[in-house]
C-alpha cells in the first residue's frame, strides 16, 4: 500500500499512477532513485494534464522545464503548488546528474509534493475525486518494487487519445478546482530550523562529515563541567577551523549566541593557532564576526573557498594608511584624491561602503580601475563585480579595465561565452539576479555571498531600489557606487544605502569645479518654444486648408471635431511634420559644425518613444536626401544596437546624427558630441544632467585645429524652464504594480480594524484581504536568494494570526520588506491597474479623503466600456456601468459600493480599446521665441562645500581655521575659497 493508491481507480491516469507507486517503493531502496522516480511521475502527470485541458497550450519546446513554466500551467496551480513541482524538477535533475549522495529525508519531502501535486490533478479531473490524506506511516514499511517503472510518456499518442474529451475534463477541471485543499507538510519548528540553516550550508557547498561537523565537542568552557559544544563547525583541507556557526531557535534573537560563540571561536583559535570567523544565525537571520569589520547581517554564510580566500587575503594585505595611485591610469588629481578617499575608508576607517559623485566625463571608470588596481596591488581584493543596468554600459566598462588592467581576467555575464573562473565579473543588474540562482559548479552555488571582494554599482542613485537592492544586501562585499548626478540631486535613500551623511559622498567632484579646472567643456542652451509643442493644436487658428485636413484627420464617425489637440498628444499620437522639420532646421541652422562648417558636429537628438524616433528619421531623410547616412535612430529596437553605437563613437565616420530612446541617455562616451537636442520632456533633474553629460567631453583639435570649449543643448520643451520652477524636486521610486497592490491591501487590513467598520460585510471583506496577502506571502519563493533575505518577514506575515492586530509599524514593514518581492502573476495586467485604483479609493473612503483623481479614472474607464457594450460580458455589467456613469455614485459610494464596482467591472478591463491610434499631419508650426544662454549658474559646488563643511565641523570643532569659519555658515563665495583652501591643504581635510 502507498500514498498514490487512490490513483490507480481511474483508468485516466494510469500514464502516472504507477511512476508514483515506483517512486515510493523505491524510497528505502535509494534515496536518488526515488526522487528520480518522483520526478519522471510529476512529468507525466504534467505532460497528461496538456493533453487532457484546453486551457493549457503547448509551447515551443515540450520539455518538462518548458511545460511547467507556461504561463497558463502556473496560473492553473497557484504559485505555492507550482513552487513544489518545481522543487522536484530541481532536485530531480540533481539527482539524475549531480552525483552527489542525497538523504532519505529530501526524497520523503519530494514524496510529500509529489502527493500534494497528484491530488490537485485528480481534484480537477477526477469526477468522484475524494481527497487524500498524507500517510507518513507508510513510508516506513519498506515495501518493494515488483517491476520498473514506465521510461516515457508519448505525447502525441495521449493528445489523441484524449482529443475527444478535452472540452469535457477542462469543463470538469473548472468546477472542481475550487475545492482542492492544500496539505501541510508536516515538518515540525526544531525540523524548520535545521532545515533552514542546514540547507544553507548545503547551497554554499558545505559538506556533513566532510568540512562541516555537527555538535564540536570543546573543553575549557567557563560552566560547570568546563565543556561546550559548537553547534557546527567548518573546517578547510586540513583541518583547520575556517568559522563556527552558532545556531539559535527561530524564536531567539541571534544575539543571545554572541557571547557563546566567541567563546567557542577563543577555544578553536587556542586549539588550531587561527582565529575562526563567527556566524550567528537562527535560521532566518545570519551575522558574521570576521575579526576586521564590525558584525553585520549576511545573507548566508561563506562557502569553503571564499573563508579560505577570505584568510589568505588577510594574511596578504597592504597598509591602507598611506597608498600610492598609478598615475597612467588615473593622473588627474580629483582621481588620485577619491582613489585615496576610498581607500581610507575601506582601511583605516573600516567602512564597507563608499559613494563617489563624479560629474559625467571626468573620469569615473577611469577611477574605479584606479581603485581596483590598488585595492588588488595591496592584496586586499581578489574577485570583483561590476554592475550596470543596460548592455552597453557592461560593455563600454569591460573594455575599458581590459585595457587599462590587462592582467585582470574578466568575462561578461551578459554574453553567451561566460568564464566563471574570471576574477572581473561585468553584469548588468537582471542577469546577476538569475546567475546567483542558477550558475553552479561541482561545489555548489558558485556566486555564493561572499564570492566578491568588491561590488561596483555604476549610477548608484537609481540601482539601488525594489528588487536590485537585494542585489548588495546579497553579496557581502564593499561596495562602491559611481555616479555623475549632482549631489544634491541625489536621494536621500541613496546616502542612508551607502551610509553616509545626506549630501556628503565619500568624495564628490562635480561638473562646475570640473569645467573650472578645465577637465570638461561647458555649453550654450539654445530655448526654443514651439507653438504645438507648447499650445497644442488649436482648430480655429490654422488656414482654410489645414482645417479641412484637421477635420479628415480627426473627425469622429459622427463628424465631430474636437476643438483643440492637447500639446501632450504632440509624438505620442500625433505627429506633425513641420514641428519635426522646424526642430531639424534650427538644429542644422545653429548647431556646431565641423570640417571647416562643411559637416554637422556629432549630434545626439533625444526623442520621446521609437515611434517618435523613426518619424523624425522619416522627416530628415526626406528634408535632406542629398545627406544619406547622416542620421539613424539607435535604440533598444534595433538589432545589433552595440554595433550602432561603435560606428556612431568612430570620429569623423557616419551617422553625424544619433536619434535616440534611453539609450544614448547615460554612459555613452564619445567626445566629438558637439550637439543636444531635447526634443521630449525630462522629468527627473538627476536624468537630465546625465543626459547634459553626454556633451561635457574635452576633444581637443575637433574644431578644425581648435580644441572643443563649448557644446549647444537645443531644448525645444521646456526642460530648463521646468527646473528653474522645480528647484530641489526629486523623482521618486516606483513600485511594481503587484507591489503597490499588495501595500494597498495591507493599509486596508489595518484601517478595518477601527470601532465604526466592525459591520459584518466589512469584517467579511478584511478576511478576504487578510487570505489573500496571506497567500501572496506563502506563495514566495524560499529559494530565491533575494526571498532568503527578508526570511523572518516572509515567515511572519505568513502566518494568519499574525494580522489579528496590525499596526502601522507592521504595515510599513509589510510595504518595505515584502511588497518589492511580490511578483506578476497570471492575472491580466489591465484587471490588476483597475484593482490598484479601486483599491486607492477604498482606502481614501476609510481615512476620509477625496480622490478626485481616482473618480474622473473609474468614470473615464466606464465611459470606454459603455462604448464596446456589444460584447456580452460587458452588456452584462449594464446596469453597474450606468450606476456608476450618471447617477451620485461616485460621490456616495462606501467602501463595499466601490468593492462591488471592482468585482464587477475588474475582468472586463481587458475589453477597453486600446490607445493604437496614430496620426501624421503637417500643419505649419511657429517658432514663438529662441533664447541663447550661457550655462546656468551651478551652486551644486557651493551646496557641496556647505555640505563637506557642516560634516567636518561637527566632526572637528576643534580645528582653529574651522572654528573661524563657523560664523560665515551658510557660506558666501569668498567663504567657499577660505574653506577650499582649508580643506584642500589643512591636516585631515577630507579633500585632501
Amino acid at each position: 500500500m502507498t500514498n498514490f493508491d487512490f490513483l490507480k481507480s481511474n483508468p485516466q491516469f494510469a500514464a502516472f499512477a504507477y511512476a508514483a507507486v515506483a517512486a515510493e517503493k523505491t524510497l528505502h531502496v535509494d534515496a536518488a532513485t526515488c526522487i528520480v522516480n518522483c520526478r519522471r511521475a510529476m512529468e507525466f502527470a504534467v505532460t497528461w494534464m496538456y493533453s487532457a485541458d484546453s486551457a493549457l497550450v503547448l509551447p515551443y519546446q515540450a520539455q518538462l522545464a518548458s511545460l511547467i513554466n507556461t504561463d497558463e500551467f502556473k496560473a492553473m496551480l497557484g504559485r505555492p503548488l507550482w513552487l513544489r513541482v518545481d522543487f522536484i524538477r530541481k532536485v530531480g535533475n540533481s539527482a539524475a546528474h549531480g552525483g552527489k549522495k542525497l538523504k532519505p529525508g529530501l526524497a520523503a519531502l519530494c514524496l510529500r509534493n509529489l502527493h500534494a501535486f497528484l491530488d490537485f490533478v485528480a481534484c480537477c479531473y477526477d469526477a468522484n475525486y475524494r481527497q487524500s490524506t498524507f500517510d507518513e506511516t507508510l513510508l516506513e514499511q519498506g515495501d518493494t518494487l515488483r517491476q520498473p517503472p514506465p521510461e516515457d510518456v508519448d505525447l502525441d499518442r495521449l493528445m489523441e487519445e484524449n482529443r475527444a474529451l478535452r472540452g469535457e475534463l477542462t469543463r470538469r477541471r473548472e468546477a472542481q478546482q475550487g475545492r482542492y485543499v492544500s496539505n501541510p507538510t508536516g515538518i515540525s519548528e526544531y525540523e524548520t530550523r535545521k532545515t533552514y540553516i542546514d540547507y544553507m550550508l548545503a547551497d554554499a557547498g558545505w559538506v556533513e562529515g566532510r568540512n562541516w561537523l555537527n555538535e564540536v565537542e570543546l573543553d575549557g568552557m567557563p560552566n560547570r563541567s568546563g565543556t561546550g559544544f559548537a553547534d557546527y563547525v567548518l573546517y578547510d583541507d586540513t583541518g583547520k577551523a575556517l568559522a563556527v556557526v552558532e545556531a539559535k531557535k527561530t524564536c531567539v534573537g541571534i544575539e543571545k549566541g554572541r557571547q557563546q560563540a566567541k567563546l567557542y571561536a577563543d577555544l578553536l583559535e587556542r586549539r588550531h593557532g587561527r582565529r575562526p570567523v563567527i556566524f550567528l544565525t537562527n535560521g532566518f537571520e545570519t551575522h558574521i564576526i570576521d575579526n576586521w569589520y564590525p558584525e553585520r547581517p549576511v545573507a548566508a554564510v561563506y562557502s569553503k573557498r571564499d573563508l579560505e580566500k577570505l584568510f589568505n587575503l588577510r594574511e596578504t594585505r597592504g597598509d591602507m594608511a598611506s597608498v600610492s595611485v598609478n598615475t597612467a591610469i588615473a593622473g588627474r588629481y580629483y582621481q588620485e584624491a577619491a582613489v585615496k578617499a576610498v581607500c581610507e575608508s575601506l582601511g583605516p576607517d573600516r567602512h564597507r561602503k563608499a559613494l563617489l559623485v563624479m560629474a559625467t566625463g571626468s573620469g569615473k571608470t577611469r577611477t574605479v580601475i584606479s581603485l581596483c588596481e590598488v585595492l588588488l596591488r595591496h592584496g586586499w581584493i581578489r574577485d570583483i563585480l561590476f554592475l550596470a543596468d543596460r548592455n552597453s554600459l557592461v560593455t563600454q566598462a569591460r573594455r575599458a579595465f581590459v585595457n587599462l588592467l590587462p592582467n585582470l581576467s574578466v568575462t561578461d555575464l551578459c554574453e553567451t561565452r561566460r568564464d566563471y573562473a574570471a576574477h572581473g565579473v561585468f553584469s548588468t543588474y537582471q542577469t546577476m539576479m538569475n546567475c546567483i540562482d542558477d550558475a553552479r559548479d561541482d561545489e555548489g552555488r558558485l556566486f555564493t555571498c561572499g564570492h566578491f571582494d568588491l561590488v561596483i554599482c555604476d549610477e548608484a542613485h537609481r540601482s539601488i531600489y525594489n528588487k536590485y537592492r537585494d542585489i548588495f544586501t546579497y553579496f557581502d562585499a564593499p561596495l562602491v557606487g559611481l555616479t555623475a548626478t549632482p549631489k544634491d540631486e541625489i536621494d536621500r535613500n541613496t546616502y542612508d544605502v551607502f551610509e553616509l551623511e545626506n549630501g556628503v559622498p565619500t568624495y564628490g567632484y562635480e561638473l562646475a569645479q570640473a569645467v573650472t579646472d578645465g577637465y570638461l567643456v561647458s555649453y550654450k542652451s539654445i530655448e526654443t518654444e514651439l507653438n504645438f509643442i507648447d499650445n497644442g493644436i488649436t482648430y480655429a487658428a490654422l488656414s482654410a486648408a489645414e482645417k479641412e485636413a484637421y477635420e479628415e484627420t480627426f473627425a469622429d464617425q459622427d463628424g465631430r471635431v474636437p476643438e483643440f489637440i492637447q500639446s501632450s498628444a504632440l509624438n505620442n499620437w500625433v505627429f506633425n511634420e513641420d514641428t519635426i522639420q522646424k526642430v531639424l532646421e534650427t538644429l542644422m541652422t545653429h548647431g556646431i559644425r565641423v570640417d571647416y562648417g562643411e559637416t554637422l558636429g556629432k549630434t545626439i537628438i533625444f526623442a520621446r518613444s521609437h515611434e517618435h524616433a523613426e518619424k523624425v528619421l522619416e522627416v530628415f531623410n526626406r528634408t535632406y536626401p542629398h545627406l544619406p547616412d547622416y542620421a539613424r535612430v539607435i535604440d533598444n529596437y534595433i538589432a545589433y544596437a552595440q554595433s550602432a553605437i561603435d560606428e556612431f563613437s568612430q570620429p569623423g565616420g557616419m551617422p553625424r546624427i544619433a536619434i535616440s530612446v534611453d539609450m544614448l541617455d547615460t554612459g555613452i562616451d564619445v567626445p566629438e558630441v558637439v550637439n543636444l537636442v531635447f526634443f521630449k520632456k525630462v522629468l527627473s533633474k538627476a536624468k537630465f544632467w546625465q543626459m547634459i553629460g553626454r556633451g561635457t567631453r574635452l576633444c581637443p583639435e575637433l574644431l578644425d585645429g581648435a580644441d572643443k570649449e563649448c557644446f549647444h543643448i537645443f531644448d525645444f520643451c521646456g526642460n530648463f524652464r521646468f527646473f528653474r520652477m522645480h528647484q530641489g524636486v526629486q523623482g521618486t521610486v516606483n513600485k511594481t504594480l503587484q507591489g503597490a497592490v499588495f501595500a494597498l491591501k495591507a493599509q486596508m487590513a489595518c484601517k478595518l480594524q477601527a470601532l465604526e467598520f466592525q459591520t459584518e460585510a466589512l469584517q467579511a471583506f478584511r478576511q478576504s484581504l487578510v487570505d489573500d496577502l496571506v497567500a501572496r506571502v506563502r506563495a514566495l519563493n524560499r529559494g530565491n536568494f533575494a526571498v532568503r533575505q527578508h526570511l523572518r518577514h516572509v515567515e511572519e506575515y505568513a502566518d494568519p494570526a499574525r494580522y489579528a492586530a496590525l499596526t502601522d509599524e507592521n504595515v510599513l514593514d509589510m510595504e518595505a520588506e515584502l511588497s518589492p518581492l511580490i511578483q506578476p502573476d497570471a492575472d491580466e495586467a489591465s484587471a490588476v491597474r483597475f484593482d490598484a485604483l479601486l483599491y486607492g479609493m477604498e482606502l481614501a473612503r476609510l481615512v476620509g479623503r477625496k480622490y478626485a483623481r481616482g473618480r474622473a479614472d473609474l468614470l473615464k474607464r466606464a465611459n470606454a466600456l459603455a462604448k464596446v457594450a456589444n460584447i456580452p460580458a460587458v452588456a452584462a455589467q449594464a446596469a453597474l456601468l450606468e450606476t456608476v456613469r450618471h447617477t451620485d455614485f461616485l460621490e456616495t459610494a462606501d467602501v463595499t459600493g466601490l468593492e462591488s464596482v471592482r468585482t464587477g467591472l475588474r475582468a472586463l478591463m481587458k475589453y477597453i480599446p486600446k490607445e493604437g491610434r496614430r496620426y501624421d499631419t503637417d500643419f505649419t508650426d511657429d517658432i514663438l521665441s529662441m533664447t541663447w544662454n550661457d550655462a546656468e549658474p551651478d551652486d551644486g559646488g557651493l551646496r557641496n562645500y556647505k555640505a563637506k563643511a557642516e560634516a567636518y565641523v561637527r566632526r572637528h570643532q576643534d580645528n582653529p581655521a574651522i572654528a573661524k569659519l563657523r560664523t560665515n555658515i551658510p557660506l558666501t563665495p569668498a567663504d567657499v575659497e577660505d574653506l577650499e583652501r582649508i580643506l584642500l591643504t589643512g591636516s585631515g581635510g577630507p579633500f585632501r
